[in-house]
């Protein structure tokens, strides 16, 4: 179980993220147009960037900025990841102008349980802890950051160092 805080107030996580150097565990999540989509058929390298909600100004904010910093990267797709439904993911990308985006939702899996982040307590209790992996071609992780302040944003250029 991890710690992070939403307010100050500590909250937990329903374990640990993985760590640098393990491979990271294939999941299933539903994209937009509610098909389904592992980790593994996705090629090059990964940002997984884990968050809430997207219809928070951080969570927002965290889809924007790793869309435009990172789609300026050849090989590398950002997986914005969060229990919001597939259409709530699909309205935010229109509204932002936004056309590549992989909004993923897990509310048919257990990412949240295989990854570590999943919110066991406080008022967000089920939704996922504000978390960044970086991983490689073969799903090997090259970065993790479990955002020690849910109202706080990932830090960007950590991450993005990772893939360039």
């Amino acid at each position: 179980m991890a710690e992070t805080k939403f307010k100050g107030s500590p909250i937990h996580t329903a374990g640990e993220l993985p760590s640098v150097g393990a491979t990271a565990p294939d999941f299933t999540l539903v994209k937009t147009d509610l098909s389904e989509r592992k980790l593994s058929s996705y090629s090059g390298k990964k940002i997984l960037n884990i968050f809430p909600s997207v219809d928070t100004p951080v969570c927002a904010r965290s889809v924007r900025t790793f869309h435009e910093r990172a789609e300026k990267l050849p090989g590398v797709t950002v997986l914005n990841i969060s229990a919001d439904l597939p259409f709530a993911h699909t309205r935010f990308c229109a509204s932002e102008g936004i056309s590549n985006a992989e909004g993923l939702s897990t509310f048919r899996g257990d990412f949240g349980q295989k990854y570590g982040v999943t919110l066991v307590d406080g008022p967000l209790a089920g939704l996922l802890a504000r978390s960044v992996l970086v991983l490689d071609e073969q799903n090997k992780v090259l970065h993790v950051e479990l955002v020690p302040e849910i109202a706080q944003e990932p830090d960007y250029d950590a991450a993005l160092a990772k893939v360039q």
